[in-house]
């Protein structure tokens, strides 16, 4: 298997087939169409576990840069402890960002989570760049009972390694977990995707 390093991602190769997953490199041109009919904004509030994608705007890898990426962790942290929420486990790609969050309270809104966290992290981008940082929708995923909270982090924790970035993921930097030490929780045996990777790799288009 071939390794590729962050330095690798450019904008000419941001979001092509060589470094996108089909699905992700799909949602971008697709622009989250799904998310125009949101779910009633009741279901993102109070206790509960989601799972969140955010994608640079026009796939820019902006976080191939340790610095932007580090500045980014340390933003999500800062608006977590203010938001009520718990991040389980996180990943910053060069082009987009996961992450595994909990509501830890009955006031705890994932939408305003996101909102302060996306106005914050642009904010310290554009004294730099100038340019927007996120594309305006988000993919989101609430945790049901059929869902393994250990097997969305693992998906999180993976995604270097399926990108080729590393070949273990606690050797990939910018990945990791507010709550414990991710790096020693084994992996569990039956794996998890989104919803929307599951019906793009049953599409014969993807």
């Amino acid at each position: 298997m071939e390794y590729r390093t962050l330095n690798e991602y450019n904008s000419r190769t941001a979001g092509s087939a060589q470094f996108a997953e089909p699905p992700l490199q799909r949602l971008a041109t697709m622009q989250f169409r799904r998310k125009n009919i949101r779910l009633n904004a009741i279901n993102y509030r109070g206790r509960a576990w989601f799972f969140i994608t955010l994608c640079c705007e026009l796939r820019r890898p902006v976080f191939a840069n340790d610095k932007c990426a580090l500045r980014l962790i340390d933003c999500l942290k800062s608006t977590v402890d203010r938001s009520h929420f718990s991040v389980h486990a996180f990943c910053v790609m060069p082009d987009h960002f996961h992450a595994l969050v909990e509501g830890i309270a009955p006031d705890s809104d994932l939408l305003l989570f996101v909102r302060n966290f996306k106005q914050v992290t642009s904010r310290e981008y554009s004294r730099e760049g100038g340019a927007p940082l996120w594309q305006k929708k988000f993919y989101d995923h609430i945790l049901r009972a059929k869902d393994s909270p250990a097997a969305v982090a693992w998906y999180i924790w993976m995604n270097p390694v399926r990108k080729g970035l590393c070949t273990q993921p606690d050797r990939y930097p910018h990945s990791g977990s507010f709550t414990g030490q991710w790096e020693n929780k084994s992996q569990p045996q039956n794996q998890w995707m989104p919803t929307w990777k599951k019906i793009s790799s049953a599409s014969p288009q993807i």
